[in-house]
């Protein structure tokens, strides 16, 4: 092979890796992770492989297309921000952004697609929905107007869930609407422990999150009241009688530890301590997601 050969190769490959960085692959990964756990807590062990299948497929697909769409129509304030500067469309490493577009819409159409044949069009309503509160109600409308923004937002990962439990049944039953709740819980606090260590991010792009509006130190009371709801309805499961003492107990320390973290920033809003607050939710989500899965498959049917 030919040194130009190797370098247009080597072009290729990191053309493939920036439209890939557009699709937000890890974020995608979690809301699979989160829609196989709703399906997993509706069906319980009768779980069938190959609609866990097309469900992680077809979640996959609408995740990076909502990815997508985000980086699309954030272009502008991407490039305001350190954070998001480096990505490839501020950076104008992707020659035709009107791609990205087609790209996002094509992947979603085949989410539509994979979902409402395999599996049915409960499934597809709800993964619809998360892609359009995602780009809709929170990018297009509300991330730039209001600092509600990230809470209306967050029923994006809710419609995740709803659509697991779909998988299992088109009707809504407890189960999934309570983990639905959950999601939506902890996106708050997930994400406002977020913004308080990229505030100065926002606030040259102009985007009004919560820590511009009220402080650090009223959002790390935000944050901690909300958390306390988040830990109680995470609790319900169990104590409803749907999941039983993995689950239980699990949740019950994944929710003290987020707890101690709040506390922690409560004390001291830095953006250290805020940082650690924000792995400490996804530790958070992450036991309580895991949990399920034990829970079910390793306890006695009920």
């Amino acid at each position: 092979m030919t040194k130009m050969s190797l370098l247009n190769a080597k072009g290729r490959f990191d053309d493939v890796m920036r439209y890939l960085t557009l699709l937000k692959i890890r974020i995608a990964l979690l809301f699979v992770f989160t829609a196989e756990s709703a399906y997993i807590l509706t069906v319980r062990k009768d779980a069938s492989l190959s609609v866990a299948l097309f469900l992680a497929l077809s979640t996959m697909l609408a995740s990076m297309a909502g990815g997508a769409l985000n980086h699309y129509f954030d272009l502008d304030i991407d490039g305001k921000m350190k954070r998001t500067s480096l990505r490839p469309l501020p950076m104008k490493m992707v020659k035709n952004p009107s791609l990205v577009l087609t790209i996002a819409l094509a992947l979603l159409g085949l989410s539509m697609g994979i979902s409402s044949y395999f599996l049915n069009y409960t499934v597809s309503f709800h993964l619809f929905g998360g892609v359009f509160f995602y780009i809709v109600i929170y990018t297009l409308w509300l991330k730039r107007r209001s600092w509600v923004n990230i809470i209306v937002g967050g029923l994006a990962g809710s419609f995740a869930v709803l659509a697991g439990g779909a998988s299992a049944t088109p009707d809504l039953c407890v189960p999934p609407a309570l983990m639905a709740i959950v999601l939506f819980l902890w996106t708050p606090s997930h994400f406002w422990s977020f913004a308080i260590v990229h505030k100065e991010d926002y606030r040259r792009a102009g985007v009004p999150m919560l820590p511009l509006i009220v402080g650090d130190q009223k959002t790390a009371v935000y944050i901690f009241v909300n958390t306390l709801l988040l830990v109680f309805f995470s609790l319900l499961p169990a104590l409803m009688g749907y999941l039983g003492f993995i689950y239980f107990f699990a949740a019950l320390g994944a929710g003290a530890f987020f707890l101690y973290r709040n506390v922690q920033l409560l004390r001291d809003t830095s953006p250290a301590i805020a940082w650690l607050n924000f792995k400490a939710s996804m530790t958070h989500l992450s036991i309580i997601l895991m949990a399920i899965i034990f829970d079910i498959f390793l306890l006695p049917s009920k």
